[in-house]
C-alpha cells in the first residue's frame, strides 16, 4: 500500500481539483446515508410503543463536546415524534419520516454518483498520461538500449501492463477516496453510539487483515511472472510474424507451434493461480464479516440486556445497521487492496523502463553548430558494446564535400563506426570533433539535424508516400516532394499507383519492392537536404537493375555532400575520394580504390572475392 501512495503522489497532482470535489462528495453521501438510516430508530420507537411520554426539548450548542450533541439530537428526535404523534398520530408521522428517508436517500445516491463522476477525469488522464511518459521514455533511449531488450517485451509493456495498471490500480482510486473516507465517518459514529461495543469489533478486525495481506503478498508475485511470461509470449509472436518465409521454407511450422503452446500453457497455469488467489478476497472478507457480526450480536444482546445499558434495542439495530454500512466498503477495500498488488507488478515493469537512465545526454549548455564546418575527425576511438571491442583506436579525417567509404568483411566494425557520429552510440574511448569542437558538446537535435541516413533495410512507415518522404520536415509542399522523388527516381513509379503521393505504401512499405522502397528513403534523405550523408549499405540487398536505379539516385544525392558511406558492392565506392578497410575494428589500409588495388593487400583480396 506504501507504494500505491507513493504512485499517487506521482501521478495525481495534476488533478488535485477532482480529488477534492470527490472526497467532498463522498463525504456529503455517507453523512446523508447516515441520516437517512437514522429514521429507523424512531420507525421503530413508533412500531414497538417505547417512545417515552415525558421527554423536553434539550437545547445544544457546537462547545458542549460530541457526546452531549448526539444525547440531545436523540433526545429532541424522540420528542419531535411524541409532539407530532400527539398532534396529528402516528400514521402522518410515519409518513413524515418515510419522506424524510426518501429524500436523504436521493441525496446520499445523488453524492455517491458524483464522487464517482469525479473520478474519472483522475482515472483517464492518469492513464494517458503514463502512456505518453512511456512513449516518450521509448523515443528518448538510445538505439544501445533496444539491443538488450526483446521488442515483444517492450510492446507488452506499454499495452498489457499499462491496461493492467489502469485496470488494477487506476480503477482502485474511485474505492481508496471513498472507501477509507465511509469507515472512518461510520466508525466515528459507532464509538459515539458505544464505544464498548466497537472496540470489541476493532480487535477481531486485525486477523481478517493478516490473512488478506499475505495472500496480496503472493499475489503481487504471481502478477510479475504472469507479465513477464506475457511479454515473452508477444516477443515470439514478433519473431513468427517477422520471419514467416523463413519458417515455412524450413517446415518449422511444427516446431514453432509446440513451442508457443509450452509458453502457453505456462502463461495459462500462471494466471490461473492469479485468478484464484484474486477471487479470494470477496469470500475471505465476507467469511470474517459474518463471523464479526455474528459474535456481535451475542455482545451487543448481553449489553442490552444488562442493566445500565448503554444503548437501547432500537438503537442496537441502528448500530447494527451502520456496521453493514461498514462492510461493503471494507469489502471494496480489500478487493482494491488485492487489485493494487496485482496492478503494481505491472507498474514495476513499466518503471523499469521510465527509470531507465539516457547514457545518451545533452550538454547543459549546449554550444552552437558551427557555421562552416572545415572537417569531421575521428580521433583514438575505440567501442564494445559488452566485453570485446568492436572498434579500437580508430583515427580519420573527413574533409567537408569529400566522399569516404569504410569497406570490410562483415563484422568488422563498420556500421558501428558510422552510428558513432549522430550519437546512436558514444565511444568508449576517444572523441569525434567538428573543427576541433567534440559532438558532445551540440545537443542531439542540432548534430541530427545535419545528416540524412540511407541504411540497408528501408525504414518506412503505414503512410502515404508524400508522408513518407516528408517525415521529419516541416512544412514540405507537394512540390518540393516531387522534385526529391524525381530526383531519387521514384516519382515514376509513385504517380503510376491509384492515388498517387496520396496511395498508402502498407505496413513497411510491403506494398512496394526493394528498390522502390529504398528509393522513396533517399528522396526522404533529399527531401531533408543534410550537409552530411550516411550510407549504410544502401545496396547490398538489390538486383541489378534495382542497384543502377538506386545507384543513378544516391550519385544524385551525394552531390556536394560530405558524405561517409558503408559498402560491399564495388560501384557505390569506386568513386570515393578515401576508402578505408576495416579489419577487425582496425584501420589496416587506405587511400582511393587505384592506389589500394596497387598496395595488393585486404582490399585487393575483398576485391577478388567480390566481397563487395
Amino acid at each position: 500500500m506504501f507504494d500505491f501512495i507513493k504512485l499517487i503522489k506521482r501521478f495525481i497532482p495534476p488533478y488535485k481539483k477532482y480529488v477534492f470535489l470527490s472526497v467532498l462528495a463522498n463525504l456529503l453521501s455517507t453523512l446523508f446515508s447516515l441520516f437517512s438510516f437514522a429514521a429507523i430508530i424512531p420507525i421503530l420507537q413508533i412500531l414497538f410503543g417505547v417512545t417515552k411520554s415525558n421527554t423536553i426539548y434539550i437545547p445544544w450548542t457546537w462547545q458542549d463536546g460530541i457526546q452531549h450533541i448526539y444525547n440531545a439530537l436523540r433526545n429532541n428526535v424522540s420528542y419531535w415524534i411524541e409532539t407530532t404523534i400527539a398532534q396529528q398520530g402516528a400514521n402522518v408521522t410515519l409518513i413524515y419520516i418515510g419522506l424524510f428517508l426518501i429524500f436523504m436517500t436521493f441525496l446520499k445516491v445523488g453524492t455517491a454518483y458524483l464522487g464517482s463522476f469525479f473520478v474519472i477525469p483522475i482515472r483517464t488522464g492518469v492513464l494517458r498520461d503514463l502512456r505518453n511518459q512511456m512513449y516518450r521514455k521509448i523515443i528518448s533511449l538510445p538505439i544501445g538500449f533496444f539491443s538488450d531488450e526483446r521488442k515483444g517485451d517492450i510492446m507488452s509493456r506499454m499495452t498489457n501492463d499499462v491496461i493492467e495498471v489502469e485496470e488494477s490500480i487506476i480503477s482502485s482510486l474511485d474505492m481508496v477516496l471513498k472507501n477509507p473516507l465511509m469507515i472512518l465517518i461510520y466508525l466515528s459514529v459507532m464509538f459515539i453510539m458505544s464505544w464498548k461495543l466497537t472496540v470489541f469489533v476493532l480487535a477481531l478486525l486485525p486477523i481478517s487483515v493478516w490473512v488478506i495481506g499475505i495472500i496480496g503478498k503472493s499475489l503481487k508475485r504471481k502478477s510479475l511472472l504472469g507479465q513477464e511470461q506475457t511479454g515473452e509470449m508477444l516477443s515470439q509472436i514478433d519473431e513468427t510474424l517477422s520471419g514467416l518465409r523463413v519458417i515455412k521454407a524450413f517446415n518449422a511450422e511444427n516446431k514453432l507451434t509446440a513451442r508457443f503452446t509450452i509458453l502457453n500453457n505456462k502463461i495459462r497455469k500462471t494466471f490461473h493461480r492469479i485468478l484464484r488467489k484474486y477471487n479470494l478476497a470477496h469470500p475471505v472478507s465476507e467469511l470474517f464479516g459474518t463471523i464479526v457480526i455474528a459474535i456481535l450480536l451475542w455482545f451487543g444482546g448481553f449489553l442490552i440486556l444488562s442493566q445500565n445499558s448503554p444503548i437501547g434495542a432500537a438503537e442496537f439495530i441502528y448500530y447494527l445497521v451502520v456496521f453493514y454500512l461498514i462492510v461493503p466498503p471494507s469489502k471494496e477495500l480489500s478487493r482494491a487492496t488485492y487489485s493494487i498488488r496485482k496492478g503494481m507488478a505491472s507498474m514495476d515493469r513499466i518503471d523499469k523502463i521510465l527509470n531507465e537512465e539516457n547514457n545518451i545526454k545533452d550538454p547543459q549548455n549546449p554550444q552552437p553548430i558551427p557555421e562552416t564546418i572545415e572537417k569531421i575527425e575521428f580521433r583514438n576511438i575505440s567501442f564494445k558494446y559488452q566485453l570485446d571491442w568492436v572498434l579500437q583506436n580508430i583515427n580519420l579525417t573527413i574533409p567537408i564535400g569529400k566522399t569516404v567509404a569504410v569497406v570490410g568483411q562483415s563484422g568488422s566494425g563498420k556500421s558501428t563506426l558510422v552510428d558513432l557520429l549522430p550519437r546512436f552510440y558514444d565511444p568508449v574511448k576517444g572523441e569525434i570533433l567538428f573543427n576541433e569542437i567534440n559532438i558532445k558538446n551540440f545537443s542531439k537535435t542540432d548534430l541530427r539535424a545535419l545528416m540524412g541516413n540511407v541504411n540497408q533495410e528501408a525504414i518506412l512507415f503505414n503512410d502515404t508516400f508524400f508522408n513518407n518522404i516528408a517525415f521529419g520536415v516541416e512544412n514540405a509542399t507537394e512540390d518540393d516532394v516531387i522534385r526529391a522523388a524525381k530526383i531519387a527516381n521514384a516519382h515514376e513509379f509513385i504517380i503510376a499507383t491509384e492515388n498517387g503521393y496520396q496511395s498508402t505504401i502498407g505496413d513497411r512499405g510491403n506494398k512496394l519492392s526493394g528498390g522502390q522502397r529504398q528509393r522513396i528513403s533517399i528522396a526522404r534523405a533529399i527531401l531533408k537536404n543534410p550537409p552530411i550523408l550516411i550510407l549504410d549499405e544502401a545496396t547490398s540487398a538489390l538486383d541489378t537493375e534495382s542497384e543502377y536505379m538506386v545507384q543513378e539516385a544516391l550519385n544524385n544525392l551525394m552531390k556536394n555532400r560530405t558524405t561517409l558511406v558503408v559498402a560491399h558492392r564495388l560501384s557505390t565506392i569506386k568513386r570515393a575520394d578515401l576508402i578505408c578497410v576495416l579489419h577487425e575494428g582496425k584501420i589496416v589500409e587506405r587511400g582511393k580504390h587505384d592506389e589500394l588495388i596497387k598496395l595488393n593487400g585486404y582490399y585487393k583480396k575483398l576485391v577478388d572475392m567480390q566481397s563487395f
